[in-house]
């Protein structure tokens, strides 16, 4: 009975020691926003992105202008980010499975519940996690996935059957992300007895492209400017390369976007819905600004991989080059230095241990990424680790400040100077003279490389198929 009693004021003491020191810890802001690409008017993917509250966001913190997911999809992007392991050490490489069915994370806990063992009230709405978001937070309120859809599809009739995209529906409050941001206001406008970790995810840009007309009225059709691309981009490709990132049925062929004349009215549906969702963004921001929370709350913003909209002749995600991989990422803090921008690498993965070094929680020395909190004090500090996206085993990309280095399953490899060549059009791998910035980002490769997990999926089809026209 004495052991008891003294096991039960150990907890006790425990649990207010815990709860004493989360007092003085800031608040947490985590804005997800799906499929979204370096369409941002601070990072100038595209010319006529209109994105005033991302760009405000920017001011109030660093702005990481080279970020890249881990992976070009969202799962096993989500998974790796929110638990600080890479798609080749768990080995979920693509839509499926889900992160609680690969053995190598029994028992890992994902960022959020890290907070709430350290005395966090964790909320969230929408889109954090790739499905089953309630598992993961004490409070979740779902938002309603990808919204209303007309019963037949605009602009797009074949593909899968989010690919679509119009104006559509005529009101803005039946959007999910509309009820996102404004769930997320009132948690705002309360009074918590804790720090708070919010969580809120907005769907859009994320196919089907749809929101309401005056968001197309702000990217007139006829103004349009469409990505640049090459004809013969492709032709110092691996067939390998172009296999892996081909997959048909998927998302609509370039040739046939061109062809029915949809590709301006596609960029326009992404555009529109690019700052459909940031306007979603300005309403939570707005709302932290005005309370009391305004001072001591972190905010993060993130996108989970990039996007192509025609370049390299491709649409969707899927692929290892820039418009695949490379994403926004912004960390305000109380405390650092505003308004300032970093072109050293950055990982999806470097948010879980930043976050745990701006709220003053231990570092898990398991986690393969790294605070970012040293390039928040100093931007243009040296940093020597590139960015690693990998597509299923042997299919890896390394970016560094100035390279990105390709290599594939098959062996076939491929090498841009983003700095003179930011469009990735001429592959210099087979050039002598950069034969030693190559073996630099090569000895990057991981040494080893998990199994893919069993699932259903298209990037499970897409490698297969790659894999077997490898073969034959």
């Amino acid at each position: 009975m004495i052991r008891l009693l003294i096991l039960l004021l150990s907890i006790v003491v425990s649990a207010g020691s815990v709860s004493a020191q989360a007092a003085d810890r800031p608040n947490v802001l985590l804005v997800s926003i799906d499929d979204l690409n370096d369409w941002v008017g601070c990072l100038g993917g595209h010319p006529q992105a209109l994105t005033p509250n991302i760009d405000r966001l920017a001011e109030w913190g660093t702005l990481f202008e080279n970020a890249h997911c881990q992976s070009p999809v969202c799962n096993p992007s989500r998974a790796s980010m929110m638990t600080g392991r890479y798609p080749h050490t768990t080995g979920i490489y693509f839509l499926s499975p889900d992160l609680k069915q690969a053995p190598v994370l029994n028992g890992v806990p994902t960022l959020p519940e890290v907070f709430a063992a350290n005395g966090y009230k964790t909320m969230a709405t929408g889109k954090i996690f790739h499905g089953g978001d309630k598992r993961f937070f004490q409070q979740y309120k779902p938002s309603g996935g990808f919204g209303p859809r007309p019963k037949k599809k605009i602009s797009q009739p074949h593909g899968h059957p989010l690919w679509d995209w119009g104006a559509f529906p005529i009101d803005d409050e039946l959007m999910p992300d509309m009820k996102a941001a404004k769930w997320a206001v009132e948690q705002l406008k309360q009074k918590h007895d804790k720090p708070f970790f919010l969580g809120v995810g907005f769907y859009r840009p994320h196919v089907p492209m749809y929101v309401s007309q005056k968001w197309f009225d702000m990217h007139p059709r006829e103004q349009i400017k469409l990505p640049l691309v090459r004809d013969d981009d492709r032709s110092d490709l691996s067939q390998y390369a172009i296999d892996l990132t081909n997959l048909q049925h998927v998302s609509p062929m370039h040739e046939w976007v061109t062809t029915a004349g949809q590709w301006e009215h596609a960029v326009q549906a992404y555009l529109a819905s690019v700052t459909f969702a940031d306007h979603c963004l300005g309403l939570v921001l707005d709302a932290l600004e005005s309370s009391e929370y305004a001072d001591n709350t972190i905010v993060v913003l993130f996108s989970d991989h990039g996007f192509h909209l025609g370049e390299k002749q491709r649409w969707a995600k899927r692929s290892l080059w820039e418009d695949g991989t490379r994403v926004p990422i912004v960390i305000a803090a109380p405390g650092f230095p505003k308004n300032q921008r970093t072109v050293q690498p950055a990982e999806l993965l470097d948010v879980f241990p930043t976050l745990l070094d701006l709220a003053g929680l231990p570092a898990d020395a398991t986690q393969e990424g790294q605070s970012l909190v040293p390039l928040m004090k100093e931007p243009n500090r040296e940093w020597n680790h590139p960015a690693i996206t990998s597509f299923g085993p042997g299919n890896y990309s390394i970016r560094s400040a100035r390279y990105r280095f390709i290599q594939y399953l098959d062996g076939s490899q491929e090498l841009y100077d983003l700095r003179t060549d930011p469009h990735e059009w001429t592959n210099l791998a087979s050039d002598s003279k950069y034969q030693q910035v190559l073996a630099e980002h090569a000895a990057w490769l991981p040494k080893k490389q998990h199994t893919v997990l069993p699932g259903n999926s298209t990037g499970h089809e897409a490698y297969a198929a790659a894999n077997a026209n490898m073969e034959n």
